[in-house]
């Protein structure tokens, strides 16, 4: 069994050396920042990657869930990595389309999944929640079972709220920008 504090820590560490960007972004809501985490910089390096799939694995499993995905390509990261850490090998990895492919078998889902399996729904970076929540609904629309939803990083803006309000199942972060970026201007 992984020892989850240290993947904590791990984690943690790998976001603020790779993922933490200081300086003016747009993010995808339209909203000015004066910082980005970029957590797919940390979880396609081998130490974020491990740390995050020990972590989403043990979530997955805490809450009976038999696969891990989310909105393409914000989730596939994290559901791979925790399907490729020992102790993950009993999940399977999915993702949401942001729009139905129009050939082969014209699918939303991704993966090897189908109704009534259950899952926890995993995203990288949550701000707003929108994509999450959008792809929340499609998830439930194809028929599976949120068990749960996870996010790598949540930057505290109230997408938390708006992702389990729109799941029906709980919401937690690995990490938040508290832990990741203390000091920031904009902390309230």
């Amino acid at each position: 069994m992984a020892d989850l504090a240290t993947a904590k820590e791990t984690l943690l560490a790998e976001l603020r050396e790779h993922s933490l960007i200081l300086g003016e972004v747009t993010l995808a809501s339209g909203v000015t920042a004066q910082y980005y985490v970029d957590a797919r910089r940390t979880l396609m390096l081998p130490a974020g990657f491990r740390a995050a799939g020990e972590l989403i694995s043990a979530m997955a499993h805490e809450l009976g869930a038999e696969a891990v995905g989310g909105p393409a390509t914000a989730a596939i990261p994290p559901a791979c990595s925790a399907i490729a850490v020992p102790g993950g090998e009993d999940l399977v990895a999915f993702f949401v389309r942001s729009a139905r492919k129009e050939h082969g078998l014209q699918r939303w889902v991704e993966g090897p999944v189908g109704a009534g399996v259950r899952c926890l729904v995993v995203e990288d970076t949550v701000t707003s929640g929108g994509s999450t929540a959008q792809a929340v609904e499609r998830i439930k629309e194809e028929g599976l079972e949120i068990a749960g939803v996870v996010a790598v990083v949540d930057r505290l803006a109230g997408g938390g709220e708006r992702i389990e309000a729109a799941a029906e199942a709980p919401y937690r972060a690995l990490v938040t920008i508290d832990e990741i970026y203390p000091d920031r201007p904009d902390r309230g």
